[in-house]
């Protein structure tokens, strides 16, 4: 991110600050959260560590990490608006939230992405291999704003 680019975007945890509105219309648009009720959105805000991206005080980008803060957190509903897109706000917001003094010295982070591999595999983020050790599963409920 060049210094031009930072003077005029920020980077801020602070919750007070993020626009519920403009993270609901995005999210509820998105592929991994199509029609996602408001009440969801405020509830994964108040149990997240939130990252928002601003442009003086409109906000640009989000992202979140649900996390015990010692061992675990898994990126969720990372986004840049698309009018926003091709800055490099989408890269420095990861860089901000992998390199957060609250998280460092966890043991694994983990995320699911069906469009940004590139991104994250310039973090060190590599698909999960099959493994005689381990596992990883899951339960997925792709309709469950549907309902």
């Amino acid at each position: 991110m060049n210094e031009e680019l930072q003077n005029r975007f920020s980077i801020s945890t602070d919750k007070e600050k993020l626009s519920l509105e403009t993270i609901h219309n995005f999210l509820k648009n998105s592929y991994w959260a199509e029609n996602i009720p408001l009440s969801v959105v405020e509830k994964c805000i108040e149990n997240s560590f939130c990252f928002g991206v601003y442009e003086g005080e409109k906000q640009v980008g989000f992202g979140r990490l649900i996390t015990d803060y010692a061992t675990f957190a898994y990126f969720s509903d990372v986004f840049i608006l698309e009018e926003y897109r091709g800055l490099g706000l989408g890269k420095w917001l990861v860089e901000t939230m992998l390199q957060h003094p609250e998280v460092q010295g966890l043991r694994r982070w983990l995320l699911v992405t069906k469009d940004a591999q590139e991104l994250y595999r310039q973090f060190g983020f590599q698909e999960v291999k099959s493994s005689d050790s381990f596992a990883l599963m899951e339960i997925v409920k792709r309709d469950v704003y549907q309902r």
